[in-house]
């Protein structure tokens, strides 16, 4: 199995907008992720963290990449495939409800 990381953004907009039933379906697909041993989780305000040479700890509040729409969560999915990992995704709210999910594989 390998592990991917997911990032989800989509606007309330978006989500309102999508047909119940389609959203209902993408809820149920995440909450099988998550009984499969899935981290999920909504995203919430981020830190930028600096130790520039390891000599001073500096905080930022806020995020450091901007995208025209907001993050809204995370996974860590085991799959045995970038093309599964994709599958699964695609199922996400934030994949039917207007917005976009980025899947990026982790290297050991």
């Amino acid at each position: 199995m390998a592990t991917f990381i997911t990032i989800g953004y989509g606007d309330r907009a978006g989500y309102d907008r999508t047909d119940p039933e389609v959203r209902d379906r993408a809820h149920a697909a995440d909450q099988a992720l998550v009984e499969r041993g899935t981290v999920m989780g909504m995203a919430g305000e981020p830190v930028q963290v600096r130790n520039h040479d390891g000599s001073e700890v500096g905080l930022v509040n806020g995020p450091f990449a901007a995208s025209a729409l907001p993050v809204a969560g995370f996974a860590v999915i085991e799959a045995e495939s970038l093309a599964e990992a994709i599958e699964l995704a695609a199922k996400s709210p934030c994949a039917v409800a207007q917005g976009v999910v980025e899947v990026w594989p982790l290297q050991s």
